[in-house]
C-alpha cells in the first residue's frame, strides 16, 4: 500500500478518533485496486480498502481498525447522530464481525440506523452472528441485503432475529433467492413482529410472494409490501404483489392458482385492505369459492377489481352467493371475463327484487361493471338486467363494456326499464356493438324525458356514437342538469267538476242494507252486473250464514259519474270505524239512513215508533257530529230516510206506519238547521228491483246535484283515477300502491307532476304530488297514509277485510293481555294473520299478499288505534284500547288521601246534545292521542300514564288526573277529575286541564262547540260514579253570570249551593256550598272582574258620573262607603266608589307600564349615545398611522371548546387569540370564520400598552353588545352576566371580568349617570378635552403595539390582513373617513365606499 494512501486512511482514522467529523453516511468498498478514503460531503465518506497485493493484510487491518475506531468513538463521545453504514463486496471474517458486533451492540452505541450489504459474503457462521446482532440491537431501523446470496438459511436466521427485534422498520432483500421455505420463515416472523413497516423482496421465483402477503393480510399488519420476481432469462424484473397501507390497496400482478386461493383465505378477517385489484390473473372456481367466504366475513373491503380474470359461470355463482350476506362492498368490476347469461342472472339476483314485499338482498353495492368479447349475456342475462334496473334502489353506476351479444332490441328494453329507475346516475355501454339505430336513439331520448336522474351515459366506441348521433343524448343530459323555471305549488293546476260521488248506507244490523245495495246496483247498470252479484238476492239467507259483517264498498258507472256505495256495517263492533270512513271537506257525497220496520227479518214483530226513532236519531246525530268535525265551512249533509221490509206491512198496520211518519217529521224539524233533509221517506222491499226503482232514480238525481254543487277538484284527479285503474289491471288488481310507485306513475304519465331536471325543486314537486294524493283521499278514491308511504286503492277491501277485523280485536281472548290492553308485536301479528286469513276458500282476497303485518301495526299506530309503550324499543309492547277491560270490582279511590289535598272537576259535553254526541270511536282515540301528546312533550316531568276501559289515569308533576267517559240517555260526555297535595289552590290543576287535556279533546272534534261544567269537589274527592254526578255540576258560564249579578263587595264571598245527592232512599251527599273563588281559576275570576269593570264603566257614563274626582271634592267617609241611598244618585255614588277601587289596581298596572316604557326610552337614548361615541372612536385622529391597521381589536380566550371575550388583562395570561371587528359605521360586528392571530403570552410591555384601551373600548363595547346587539353582533354567547357591576362601570375606568348587561340594569345605570352629572377621568365622554388627550395617547399606544405585533406575525400588507382577518381598507365617499370593513359590507355597500389598498 502506498504511503500516500496510507496517509489517507490514517487521516480518516485520526479524524474519527478526534471526533472532528460529523459523518452520517459511511460506505466501505472492498476493491481490487488501491486503498483510499474519499470525502463525498461534510457528512458522507467512502472508504476503499484493497486486497490485491502483498499489503492485503494492511487493507483488512485498516478496515478492522476503522470499525473499532467507530465503536470506540461512539462509546467515548456518546454521539447520537444517526449513522448509515453500507458495505460493498466485503468478505466477512471473524475479526471484522467482532468489531461490527462491538459497533452494533456496544455500550452507548445507539447511532447506527441503517445497514446495507451489497454483494457481501458471510458464510453460515457469519449469517448466524449477524442475525444475532440484528436481533439484539434496539436502535437499528433499516437492513438491506442486495445480491448477498443469503438463501433459505439467511432468511431463516433473519426471521428468527426479527421475532425478537422491536425497532427494525424496513427489511429489503434484493436479487436473491430465499425460496418458498425462506418465505415461509419470514411469514412466521411477520405473524410475531408488529414493528416492521416496509418489506421489499426481489426473488428469482414469484412463489415467495404468497406466504409473505398472506401473513401480512392475516395479521392485519400496516406494512408496505413490494415483492418482485425475475423473468426466466433474468433480464427484467416484474412485480408480483404490492400492498400500500396509505391507500389500503392490495394489487396482485402474478400468482399461481394456489397462491390466489391462499390470499383469498387471508382476506376473510382482514381489516386493512379497502381495494383489491387482481386484474389479469387467471382465476378459477376454487378461488371464487374461497372469495365467497371473504364477501360473507370481510367488513372493510370496499372495491374489488377482477377484470380479465377468465371467470366463468361457476365462479360467478360463488361470487353472487357471497353478495347475499355482504353489507360493505360498494364497487365490483368484472369486465373481460368469460361467463354467460347464467352468470349474469346469478350476479344480479341479490341486486333485484322479485316481489313488492321482498327486501333487496344486497343494498351496499353501488358500482357494477361487466362485459367483454367472451361474455355472452344472452336472453336470460337481458331479462336479469331488466329486472335489476326496474327494482334496484342502490346501484348508481352500471357499465357493460365491449359486448357483442346484445342486440338493438335488447338495448331498447334496457333503456325503457330505466324510466322507473330513480337511483342510477351513470350508465356505460362503451364499445358495445348493439347500441345502434334510430330505435335505440329514440328509446334513450324517451327515457331521459321522464328520468332526469341519469347524469352520464357513455356511448364511446358504439355505432351510435361513431355515426355522430349521440350528440342529441348529451344535449338532453345537459338540459336535465340545468335550472328550470319553478311553478306555483298548486295555483297552476287546472280545476274541473268531479266525476264521482259517494253514497253512504247507514243503519243498524238486519236493516237490509246489503239487499238494498244489490237491488240499486242492479237497476243502475244491470248489463255490467256480475253473475255473482246478480245471484246474491237469491242466496242471501245462505250468504248471511258464512259472510262476515264488514264494511263494503261497491261502484257503478252512471254515465260520466262514478257512484260508489259505502255500506257501513251496522254491527256495534264496527261503530268505532265509522269515524274513519266519514267523508272529508268538499267530498261529493250524501247519506241514506236505512231502518227496518221490524225487529228481526225472520219474524213479523214490528218495531215501535220509539225504536225506529232511536235508530234514526243515532245516525242523524252521528252524521251531524262528524260533519262539524270534518269542517265547519262544509255544506249541510244531504240525508234521505229509507224504511225497509215494507212488503211485510199488513193493512192493519197502516196506523203504525203513520205514527212512524210522524216521528220522522219530528226529527226533520229537529235537525232542519244542521242537515239537508229530503222530505220524502222511501218505503221499499229491499230485495225487489221494482220496489227500489224510485229510490234508484232519486239516488241518480241526487248524485248529479251533489256533484254540481261540490267544490271543483284538480283535473289531475280524474286523470289519475283512470291511470290507477289501468295500473291495477296490469298488476293483478293489487289494492295497495306504495308511494314510490305513485311517484313513478306521476313521473311517467303526468307532466304537471313530473320532475323535469335534477336541479328542479324536488320539495315543490313532492308537495304537489302529496296534495293530489290527499285530494284523491278527500273524494274517497284512495286512502293515503302519508307517513307510512302507501295508498289504499281498494277502499272496500281495506275497510272490510282489514279495518273490519282490526275493530274486532276487542273480542280477542288472549292470555297475554291480562285485561290491561298490552300485547306484544309478535303476538299481535299472529292474531292478525289468524283473523285476516280467508275463512271460506275461494272468497275474498288475501290481505298479506298486499300488506305485511308490520304495515298493519304501523297503520294502527297512525290511525291511533294503539300506541307503543316504549317507542324507541323494537320489542316494545303495544296498548290497544279495544283490549281493555272494565275495572269492575276495583276500589275507586285516589292514591293521595291527605287533609292537604285539593280536588277539582270539569265536565265536557256538546253544546247541542240533542243533535250531536261523542261517537263510539272517540274515547279510544282520545286515550291514544292524549298519550302520544303527553310523551312528546319535552317537559313531561316523568308522567305516569295508564288506561282502563273508558278511563285515563295520569300523574304529572304531582297532580293526579282521571279522564272518564260517561253515558247518559244514549249520549256521551267526558269528566276530568284532578287531585293534588302540592298546592292549596286549584289554579295549577286547571292550568293543566286547559293547556293539555281540553285542547287535546278539542283537536279530535274541531268545529264542534263543547260546553264546560264544574263538578262538585266532594264528588271528585269521593270518586262517585259518573251516573250519580249528573245533578252535581254547574255550567261554567252560568256560575260566571251568577257572579256578575252579585254586588261587587259580595263577589269574593259568593257561595254556590249544591243540592243533596240521593241514591234511592240513601243519602250519599248532603246539600252544601262552595265558594265561587274556590271553584274558579284565577284567570276565570279575573275575567269576571274585568267584565264587571266595563259594565260599571258604561253605567257610570249613562248616569253622568265624572270618571275622576274634582280637586275640591272631599274624600268620602268610611261610613259613606257602606251606605248607598235608594235613588239614582245613590246608585251612581256606589258605582263611583267601586270604580275608584278598581282604578287603584288599574293605576298600578298603568304605573308598571309607564315604568317599562320609561326604561325603553332610556335604553333608546343610550343606544343613540353609544352609536355616537363608537363612531367618534372609529374616526378619531384619521391621520394616525394613516389607518394602516384596523382600529378595533379584541382578545378571545378558548376554554373547554367555548370562546370568552377577554376584558381584563394581566401579565402572564396565555392561550389568547387576537381578532378584529368590522368597523363599518353603525354596523360593527364580529367577522365570521376569522382566523385571527395567536398571542402566546401577555408580557408587561403589552399590558402597559393595552390596559387603558381595554378599560375604555371594552366598556363601550360591552354596553353595545347587550343594548344594541347590531353594534357588535356575534359576541353574545361570549359575554356572561355583569348586572352586579353596573354601578361600578359608571365610575371606574376599569372593567373587571367579562361583561353583559341586562336592559333593566342599563336603564338604572343611565339614570344614575344623569343624576351624578359629572364625569371622572375615566368616563366615557370622548368630547371632553382631557379625555380627548387620554384617548389619543391610549389609542396611539395600543395601535403601536398592534403594528409591532402584526409585523412579528409577518402581517405587513393589506393583503395579509385580508387573508388573516377578512378586512379590507376602504374610504367612505361622503365623509372621506378610512375604515376596515368585511367582505359582506364591501360588496353590499359598494356605492358608499371605495377600496384604498395599502
Amino acid at each position: 500500500m502506498s504511503s500516500q494512501k496510507t496517509r489517507d486512511l490514517q487521516w480518516t482514522l485520526q479524524a474519527i478518533r478526534s471526533g472532528k467529523t460529523n459523518l452520517q453516511n459511511i460506505s466501505f468498498f472492498h476493491t481490487q485496486s488501491t486503498s483510499g478514503s474519499f470525502q463525498e460531503s461534510d457528512n458522507s465518506s467512502s472508504i476503499s480498502f484493497s486486497a490485491n497485493n502483498d499489503d492485503d493484510n494492511d487493507g483488512i487491518n485498516y478496515f478492522n481498525q476503522l470499525l473499532a475506531v467507530l465503536a470506540a468513538a461512539a462509546r467515548e463521545t456518546n454521539h447520537t447522530t444517526p449513522m448509515n453504514l453500507s458495505f460493498h463486496s466485503v468478505d466477512w471474517k471473524p475479526g471484522p464481525l467482532q468489531n461490527l458486533r462491538c459497533l452494533l451492540l456496544g455500550k452507548n452505541n445507539s447511532n447506527i440506523r441503517q445497514l446495507e450489504f451489497q454483494r457481501n459474503m458471510f458464510g453460515a457462521s457469519g449469517l448466524s452472528e449477524l442475525s444475532e446482532m440484528i436481533g439484539r440491537n434496539n436502535i437499528l431501523e433499516v437492513v438491506i441485503f442486495s445480491e448477498c446470496q443469503i438463501g433459505f438459511l439467511g432468511a431463516k436466521l433473519l426471521a428468527s432475529a426479527l421475532t425478537k427485534n422491536e425497532t427494525l422498520e424496513e427489511l429489503q432483500v434484493w436479487e436473491d433467492s430465499i425460496s418458498s421455505k425462506g418465505a415461509e420463515e419470514l411469514s412466521r416472523m411477520i405473524e410475531v413482529n408488529s414493528t416492521l413497516k416496509l418489506l421489499t423482496v426481489v426473488d428469482n421465483n414469484s412463489i415467495t410472494a404468497t406466504p409473505l402477503i398472506s401473513a401480512v393480510l392475516a395479521r392485519n399488519r400496516a406494512m408496505e409490501v413490494h415483492i418482485w420476481s425475475r423473468s426466466n432469462n433474468g433480464n427484467r424484473s416484474s412485480k408480483v404483489v404490492e400492498f400500500t397501507p396509505e391507500t389500503n390497496t392490495l394489487r396482485v400482478y402474478d400468482v399461481d392458482h394456489s397462491g390466489s386461493q391462499r390470499i383469498a383465505c387471508a382476506l376473510g378477517l382482514n381489516a386493512t385492505v379497502r381495494t383489491l385489484d387482481m386484474t389479469g390473473i387467471r382465476l378459477k372456481s376454487k378461488w371464487a369459492r374461497e372469495f365467497r367466504c371473504v364477501l360473507e366475513q370481510n367488513r372493510t373491503l370496499k372495491e374489488v377489481v377482477l377484470s380479465r380474470t377468465c371467470l366463468k359461470d361457476k365462479a360467478i355463482v360463488y361470487i353472487a352467493a357471497g353478495f347475499f350476506k355482504n353489507r360493505f362492498l360498494s364497487k365490483l368490476h368484472l369486465d373481460g371475463n368469460w361467463f354467460t347469461g347464467i352468470g349474469v342472472e346469478h350476479l344480479l339476483c341479490p341486486l333485484s327484487r322479485f316481489s313488492p314485499f321482498q327486501t333487496q338482498a344486497n343494498t351496499t353495492l353501488t358500482w357494477l361493471s361487466f362485459g367483454g368479447v367472451k361474455t355472452k349475456i344472452g336472453r336470460g342475462g337481458v331479462i336479469a338486467i331488466l329486472k335489476m334496473l326496474e327494482t334496484n334502489q342502490t346501484v348508481t353506476h352500471f357499465s357493460i363494456y365491449n359486448d357483442t351479444s346484445l342486440k338493438p332490441e335488447d338495448a331498447v328494453k334496457i333503456f325503457r326499464s330505466l324510466e322507473r329507475n330513480a337511483t342510477l346516475r351513470c350508465l356505460s355501454f362503451r364499445c358495445c356493438r348493439g347500441i345502434q339505430g334510430e330505435m335505440v336513439l329514440q328509446s334513450v331520448m324517451d327515457t331521459l324525458q321522464v328520468n332526469p336522474w341519469i347524469e352520464e351515459i357513455d356511448l364511446t366506441g358504439t355505432p351510435l356514437h361513431d355515426a355522430g348521433k349521440a350528440d342529441r343524448i348529451y344535449e338532453k343530459l345537459g338540459q336535465n342538469s340545468s335550472l328550470v323555471p319553478e311553478k306555483d305549488l298548486l295555483n297552476d293546476l287546472q280545476l274541473t267538476t268531479p266525476t264521482f260521488c259517494r253514497v253512504f248506507f247507514c243503519g243498524q244490523e238486519f236493516a237490509g242494507k246489503n239487499s238494498l245495495c244489490n237491488s240499486i246496483l242492479h237497476n243502475l247498470d244491470s248489463s255490467r252486473l256480475t253473475y255473482t252479484d246478480a245471484l246474491r238476492t237469491l242466496v242471501n239467507p245462505v250468504e248471511q250464514i258464512v259472510r262476515s259483517s264488514d264494511i263494503k264498498i261497491k261502484t257503478s258507472q252512471d254515465g260520466d259519474i262514478k257512484i260508489s256505495i259505502w255500506n257501513l256495517a251496522g254491527q256495534h263492533e264496527n261503530f268505532a270505524l265509522h269515524d274513519l270512513m266519514f267523508p272529508g271537506h268538499g267530498s261529493p257525497s250524501f247519506f241514506l239512513i236505512v231502518s227496518s220496520m221490524f225487529r228481526k227479518p225472520a219474524n213479523r214483530e214490528p218495531k215501535t215508533p220509539e225504536e225506529v226513532e232511536a235508530d234514526l236519531l243515532y245516525w242523524l246525530r252521528f252524521i251531524v257530529s262528524n260533519s262539524r268535525r270534518a269542517d265547519t265551512r262544509s255544506k249541510l249533509p244531504h240525508i234521505t230516510i229509507v224504511l225497509t221490509h215494507y212488503d211485510k206491512v199488513s193493512q192493519q198496520q197502516s196506523g203504525h206506519l203513520q205514527t212512524i211518519a210522524s216521528s220522522v217529521q219530528r226529527l226533520r224539524e229537529r235537525f232542519q238547521d244542521s242537515t239537508d233533509f229530503y222530505p220524502t221517506v222511501f218505503t221499499v222491499d229491499a230485495r225487489s228491483s221494482v220496489s227500489v226503482s224510485k229510490l234508484t232514480h232519486h239516488l241518480r238525481m241526487t248524485s248529479r246535484t251533489v256533484v254540481q254543487k261540490a267544490p271543483q277538484v284538480y283535473q289531475l284527479c280524474n286523470d289519475l283515477i283512470k291511470l290507477i285503474a289501468e295500473w291495477r289491471s296490469q298488476n293483478f288488481n293489487r289494492p295497495v300502491m306504495r308511494w314510490s310507485q305513485f311517484c313513478e306513475l306521476c313521473q311517467l304519465n303526468i307532466p304537471a307532476l313530473r320532475i323535469r331536471s335534477r336541479r328542479d325543486n324536488m320539495g315543490s314537486v313532492d308537495m304537489r304530488r302529496r296534495a293530489v294524493a290527499t285530494s284523491l283521499q278527500h273524494v274517497g278514491e284512495v286512502i293515503f297514509f302519508e307517513e307510512l308511504g302507501f295508498l289504499i286503492l281498494d277502499c272496500g277491501w281495506f275497510c272490510g277485510e282489514v279495518l273490519g277485523q282490526l275493530a274486532k280485536l276487542n273480542a280477542t281472548k288472549n292470555s297475554t293481555t291480562e285485561g290491561n290492553g298490552f300485547i306484544s308485536k309478535k303476538e299481535l301479528e299472529k292474531i292478525l294473520r289468524g283473523r285476516l286469513q280467508n275463512q271460506i276458500p275461494g272468497m275474498g282476497s288475501k290481505v298479506f299478499d298486499n300488506l305485511e303485518a308490520g304495515d298493519l301495526i304501523k297503520m294502527m299506530l297512525q290511525l291511533e288505534l294503539c300506541y307503543e309503550q316504549d317507542p324507541g324499543n323494537p320489542n316494545t309492547m303495544l296498548l290497544i284500547p279495544g283490549l281493555l277491560e272494565e275495572g269492575r270490582g276495583k276500589s275507586q279511590k285516589w292514591q293521595l288521601n291527605t287533609p292537604e289535598c285539593v280536588y277539582v272537576g270539569r265536565r265536557l259535553e256538546f253544546d247541542n246534545s240533542r243533535q250531536m254526541f261523542l261517537t263510539a270511536g272517540f274515547f279510544p282515540r282520545l286515550q291514544v292521542h292524549l298519550h302520544n301528546k303527553i310523551f312528546r312533550l319535552k317537559n313531561q316531568q316523568g308522567a305516569i300514564y295508564s288506561l282502563e276501559k273508558n278511563l285515563i289515569l295520569i300523574e304529572i308533576n304531582g297532580i293526579h288526573v282521571r279522564v272518564e267517559l260517561g253515558e247518559q240517555l244514549s249520549y256521551y260526555y267526558i269528566d276530568i277529575l284532578g287531585c293534588s297535595a302540592k298546592t292549596q289552590n286549584i289554579n295549577e290543576m286547571l292550568r293543566l286541564f286547559h293547556q293539555l287535556i281540553i285542547p287535546t279533546i278539542h283537536s279530535l272534534c274541531p268545529g264542534i262547540t263543547v260546553t264546560e261544567s264544574i263538578l262538585r269537589p266532594d264528588c271528585v274527592k269521593y270518586l262517585l260514579p259518573s251516573s250519580l254526578r249528573r245533578t252535581q255540576c254547574v255550567p261554567l258560564q252560568r256560575l260566571k253570570q251568577a257572579l256578575l249579578s252579585m254586588p261587587a263587595d259580595s263577589m269574593y264571598d259568593y257561595q254556590h249551593t249544591w243540592v243533596s245527592l240521593m241514591d234511592g232512599t240513601r243519602t250519599i251527599l248532603r246539600s252544601g256550598f262552595d265558594y265561587a273563588r274556590n271553584l274558579l281559576s284565577d284567570e276565570d275570576f279575573r275575567e269576571v272582574l274585568h267584565r264587571r269593570y266595563y259594565d260599571l264603566h258604561h253605567l257610570a257614563r249613562e248616569v253622568a258620573v265624572p270618571l275622576a274626582p274634582s280637586e275640591n271634592q272631599e274624600a268620602p267617609t268610611a261610613a259613606a262607603d257602606h251606605m248607598v241611598e235608594p235613588s239614582l244618585s245613590g246608585i251612581a255614588q256606589g258605582v263611583e266608589t267601586i270604580l275608584q277601587r278598581l282604578k287603584i289596581i288599574e293605576q298600578g298596572i298603568k304605573d308598571l307600564k309607564q315604568e317599562i316604557q320609561g326604561l325603553r326610552y332610556y335604553e333608546h337614548r343610550l343606544v343613540i349615545e353609544l352609536h355616537r361615541k363608537l363612531d367618534y372612536l372609529v374616526n378619531y385622529n384619521i391621520q394616525l398611522e394613516e389607518r394602516k391597521v384596523p382600529q378595533f381589536f379584541y382578545f378571545v380566550q378558548v376554554q373547554n371548546y367555548t370562546k370568552r371575550l377577554v376584558t381584563k388583562l394581566f401579565s402572564g395570561m396565555t392561550a389568547l387569540r387576537l381578532h378584529m371587528l368590522c368597523e363599518y359605521r353603525r354596523e360593527m360586528h364580529v367577522v365570521d370564520d376569522q382566523m385571527g392571530c395567536e398571542l402566546m403570552q401577555v408580557d408587561n410591555q403589552a399590558l402597559k400598552c393595552l390596559l387603558p384601551y381595554m378599560s375604555k373600548f371594552m366598556k363601550l363595547l360591552t354596553f353595545a353588545l347587550k343594548i344594541g346587539v347590531h353594534l357588535a353582533a356575534g359576541m353574545g354567547e361570549m359575554i356572561p352576566d355583569l348586572s352586579r357591576e353596573v354601578a361600578h362601570l359608571i365610575d371606574s375606568s376599569f372593567l373587571y371580568g367579562t361583561a353583559a348587561i341586562a336592559a333593566g340594569a342599563v336603564g338604572g345605570a343611565a339614570a344614575l349617570g344623569r343624576a351624578r352629572g359629572t364625569q371622572s377621568r375615566g368616563s366615557l365622554n370622548p368630547e371632553s378635552s382631557i379625555n380627548s388627550r387620554n384617548i389619543s395617547q391610549d389609542i396611539k399606544a395600543a395601535q403601536q403595539w398592534l403594528v409591532d405585533f402584526l409585523k412579528d406575525q409577518k402581517i405587513a400588507t393589506g393583503k395579509d390582513i385580508a387573508q388573516r382577518f377578512g378586512l379590507w381598507r376602504v374610504r367612505y365617499t361622503d365623509t372621506g373617513h378610512i375604515a376596515w370593513i368585511c367582505r359582506r359590507h364591501k360588496e353590499a355597500r359598494g356605492i358608499q365606499v371605495v377600496e384604498v389598498p395599502i
